[in-house]
Parts: C-alpha cells; structure tokens; sequence
C-alpha cells in the first residue's frame, strides 16, 4: 500500500509539472526582461534616435533607428539591417553591441518585442511576429533606405523571428547568429523528461528556411550546448538558395560576439554591403 501512494504521488507530481510546463511555456520562453530605452547618444551611437511603433491592437513598441555611419555613399538610399535579439534580452542591454556591429554604410532598426525593455504589452510568438513585420515595415518606409537592400539578424530566439521576416517579405538576405532548429527539437534536447504534445510553441527556423529566397548567412558557436552545432548545420541545409555557415571556434550560446571578434564584424558587414569597402 505504500509504495502505490509512492507511485501514485509521483505520478500526480509529475502531471502538476507537465500542466505547468503547458501553461507557462511562453514564460519560460519569453521572459521578457524590462528596461527602459536608453537615448542612443547616451551610449555612444550619435546617428541613433528613440523611435516608437505601434501594433494594430495599440501596442507601443520602443526602438532605435540608427542612421548610417561613414555610408560608403554620400547620398541615399542606403542599405537596412533589421536587429532581432536573443530571449534575454533588450536594447538596454544589447545597445553598445547593435552600435559596434552596425555595418557601416547601413541603416539599423531594432525595437523591443511586447513586454520587453520599454515596450508594451505581452510577450507570445504571436505577438513577436506582429512586431517583427511592424518593424520591416518602419523601416521600409523610410526615405532613406533602399527597400530592395534590407537585410536581416536574428540570434538565438531572434533568429525565429528574423527567419519569418525573410519567409514573409522581400529581404535582400538573412543573418542568423546560434539559430536552432524549432522549438520541439529544443525540448526534445533540453526538457525530455516532458512529453511533447505539450510543445505549443513552433519557432520554427527548418519551416522558414524553406520559404527563404535569398542569400542566408549563418554564424555558430563550435561549443553551443543551448542550440547545438548540429542545430545550426540543419539550419543552413534548409535553405533553398546560397547559405553560407560560419563557425566560431570555442564559442558557446551567449559568447559568440566576444569570441567572434573582428573576424565576425566584418563578416557581418562584408554580407550586408555587399563587398563594398570595408573601413
């Protein structure tokens, strides 16, 4: 008799975990980290200025619109890079990143996804997307910029939303930095003790490939436990067209700008240009 209500409060345990691992899988996934949006110029990005979107529902969204820096043409219009970061994230915290690895003859956009730094409302894959297109479409607005020239950068959860930018819009090609493969293949590796008809999430990196037309540049950590290397591989053999993978030697998940260095910089702005001259 005891060892059945061993069993069966296991079991009862086990199902209290399984039905929050269900309720909560956003929150977990999506945890949003608040800040306020710092003035650009504050942190050394002088061509930078606070810019505001807005959802369809009323959302307000925080970001930055940083002009190009020493254009390698004096007139527009010029390139875009549309800047998606990982889950941790916010433009508080990755501010001086976007400003050194901002191409230089590039303008750069990247906002805050709903709930997150000094954005408004809540976190859902959802709700990404929605902010994701909103901001291609900010910055394809802009006189300034040559809409056949808009690239885009996702890292880690960013690179699910870069990928559905490019799926879903003209992109004149697609960085991912650490990109995994979609979100069941991430609890299968991570969270197996699950099953997985809970996985309500998709992020589905393989899905978006596969509708990608342009040219695809991938970057990833040689020793990434979060989004193994092997993730990234299955990554760039999704995609259709040219797709090019990159490997930072060493690197795990969250040290690929530090390890990546230079060499990685310059990578980035050598796609992007599209080999015009790099200072």
């Amino acid at each position: 008799m005891l060892l059945v209500r061993i069993l069966l409060g296991l079991l009862l345990g086990y199902a209290l975990l399984v039905f929050l691992a269900w309720v909560f899988q956003e929150r977990i996934a999506f945890p949003a980290p608040r800040a306020s949006v710092p003035d650009p110029r504050q942190v050394g990005a002088a061509n930078g200025e606070r810019i505001e979107l807005a959802l369809r529902d009323g959302t307000k969204l925080a970001g930055w619109y940083l002009r190009p820096r020493s254009p390698t043409s004096s007139r527009p219009p010029w390139p875009a890079l549309l800047w998606f970061y990982g889950n941790g994230e916010n433009i508080a915290s990755i501010g001086p990143i976007v400003r050194d690895f901002q191409p230089p003859g590039a303008a750069l956009l990247v906002v805050d996804y709903p709930g997150y730094g000094g954005s408004g409302g809540r976190a859902t894959e959802a709700s990404i997307y929605e902010a994701a297109d909103a901001a291609y479409a900010a910055v394809a607005r802009r006189p300034e910029v040559d809409r056949a020239r808009i690239y885009v950068y996702g890292r880690s959860l960013g690179s699910a939303v870069a990928s559905h930018v490019a799926a879903g819009h003209d992109v004149a090609g697609l960085v991912l930095e650490s990109p995994f493969t979609n979100a069941l293949d991430i609890a299968r590796e991570h969270y197996a003790l699950f099953p997985r008809f809970i996985v309500r999430l998709r992020l589905d990196n393989l899905a978006n490939l596969r509708l990608v037309r342009c040219p695809v540049l991938v970057f990833h950590g040689t020793a990434d436990r979060l989004a193994p290397l092997a993730m990234g591989r299955r990554v760039v053999a999704a995609a259709p067209g040219p797709a090019e993978l990159v490997l930072i030697q060493g690197a795990g998940h969250n040290d690929t700008y530090d390890l990546g260095g230079e060499a990685y910089r310059r990578r980035l702005w050598q796609f992007v240009l599209g080999g015009a001259a790099v200072r």
